[in-house]
């Protein structure tokens, strides 16, 4: 059977983030890939590294050069324009926009930089006029933040403070493009949304602490995030007119090295630099070779505002993405708009900032095959209702009937069953054991659990075929927000409550004793 295809050219399509575009596509044999770039030889490489269902060929584009020339060349139907850093486009930024426009194609792009990303919208009456669409800021900024508060949405919401950010996990590819971006605007003034207009900030300086914690999953956890910019600073005031404050932020691995980079942008707000842009190649190589940690990555938002019934309400989505599929997400948005050109069914002819065209549900299936889980908390639910189904919130239904039974209710109650013991042989372990009164090991050991809940607290008592010991679990603050905490006398441990295929399983994260964080 034929198969219309049409012709995609991916401008920084051996780049990270293109890259990536090329490769959620590259099982879509409707799609000719023309993966472009500087460099014929790195786009070749790419090719024959990434070649599955879709025809792909390298090419030469050089956007300095007879933009009308190349496109005429190619002859694509859809550009996508990842190469960046869309900050540093120069005195006409827009040259590779009113060329693909006059060429008649479809034009989509990757662009982070606010200005960059406002300023698309002069081009709407040539789109129009040609019955093509031109979006802008095409990734996770703005385009999956904007899907994600649309559905945390009620009716008679007013929301009034958005704030949210993304946590890279440590060994995810940044690309050089991104770190120039970030360093371009370091310790520099950027547009914001503050109490109801647009304000100013410093890019890089200003901080605030957050926690990713998707419910049911392993979460990344309490994060200190750094304010970047992005175009839902400014542009959620266009779909949301009553928000008073908007701040989106980026939490680094390792820690220390972000607040070293919070240091460097206050050298630059004080005119000790002129600016860091020099030091990104350096800043790439360190944040490469510090590289440290799980490889898990995350994002956070959350919505805080007034239902004309109800009155005040928080609530925040929470995502969390294991080893190399976190860093996929950022270039979903352009690949599923131009499955969906595939499928023939485009954009709106027009210019615009891409805010409205992709809602939560078109990632469920992007997302599907990959690890990455998310889910909504209701941030002014407080400590009441029981203990598990407050951490785990939306998660909590797709536990077992018994789980789900022994944990929902908030009277005293008793568990019976059976156990498999496991213990540690060293003399730490036997120890440890001894203070506790934990049970020796064995199959098949009878047990009985009796619950009793006071204030949002409950006492685990324990009897293991005779021997009888207990806790307290309670939810997590601070540091430990997002998962239960379980102190035996002196000794309080952090776990996460991770669900699969109903099971729950409680994950060690951290632990002190009498006060003191101790070593994993």
């Amino acid at each position: 059977m034929n198969v219309e295809k049409r012709r995609i050219l991916i401008i920084g399509g051996y780049g990270t983030f293109g890259g990536r575009v090329a490769q959620l596509l590259a099982d879509d044999e409707r799609a000719i890939l023309l993966i472009a770039g500087r460099s014929k030889t790195s786009a070749e490489q790419f090719c024959a590294r990434h070649r599955r269902k879709a025809e792909m060929t390298p090419c030469t584009f050089d956007r300095t050069g007879d933009l009308a020339a190349q496109l005429a060349a190619l002859s694509p139907d859809i550009v996508l324009d990842a190469a960046g850093p869309f900050q540093s486009y120069g005195a006409d930024p827009y040259a590779l926009v009113r060329a693909v426009v006059a060429q008649g194609a479809h034009y989509l792009d990757l662009a982070d930089a606010s200005d960059f990303v406002r300023g698309i919208a002069q081009f709407d009456n040539s789109a129009r006029a040609r019955g093509v669409s031109v979006l802008s800021g095409v990734s996770s900024f703005p385009v999956l933040n904007a899907a994600v508060v649309r559905a945390m949405l009620k009716p008679g919401d007013i929301p009034l403070e958005m704030s949210g950010g993304i946590v890279p996990s440590p060994h995810a590819e940044i690309g050089p493009n991104v770190m120039r971006a970030v360093a371009s605007y370091a310790g520099k003034t950027i547009s914001i949304t503050r109490e109801g207009s647009t304000g100013e900030a410093l890019a890089l300086i200003e901080t605030r602490d957050m926690t990713v914690a998707t419910p049911g999953a392993l979460p990344v956890g309490r994060k200190r995030f750094t304010l970047v910019d992005v175009p839902e600073l400014v542009l959620f005031r266009d779909l949301w007119p009553g928000v008073r404050d908007v701040w989106v932020g980026v939490g680094m691995s390792p820690q220390w090295l972000q607040r070293m980079l919070n240091v460097v942008a206050r050298l630059v707000r004080h005119r000790l630099l002129p600016s860091i842009l020099p030091f990104a190649p350096l800043m790439l190589r360190v944040q490469a070779l510090l590289a440290r940690g799980e490889h898990r990555g995350g994002m956070v938002i959350r919505v805080r505002g007034d239902n004309r019934e109800t009155g005040p309400f928080a609530r925040s989505w929470h995502m969390t993405a294991e080893g190399d599929d976190g860093p996929m997400v950022p270039s979903m948005p352009a690949a599923i708009i131009i499955a969906r050109v595939l499928e023939g069914t485009p954009p709106n002819p027009g210019a615009r900032a891409a805010l409205q065209e992709l809602e939560l549900p078109a990632y469920d299936r992007t997302f599907e095959p990959r690890r990455i889980r998310y889910g909504f908390r209701d941030d002014m639910a407080g400590a009441h209702g029981p203990l598990y189904r407050r951490v785990l919130a939306c998660a909590f239904e797709s536990l077992s009937p018994a789980l789900q039974a022994m944990h929902d209710r908030q009277g005293d109650k008793i568990a019976c069953g059976v156990a498999q013991i496991d213990r540690g042989v060293g003399l730490l372990s036997r120890i440890a054991a001894a203070i506790v009164g934990f049970p020796p090991g064995g199959r098949g050991v009878p047990v009985k659990v009796s619950f009793v809940v006071s204030n949002g607290v409950e006492i685990w008592q324990r009897d293991f075929g005779g021997r009888k010991f207990q806790s307290a679990q309670r939810e997590g603050t601070g540091r430990n927000a997002g998962l239960i905490t379980e102190a035996f006398g002196p000794a309080s441990f952090g776990l996460a409550y991770e669900i699969t295929g109903g099971r729950g399983n409680l994950v060690l994260r951290k632990w002190q004793f009498m006060g003191v964080p101790m070593p994993m």
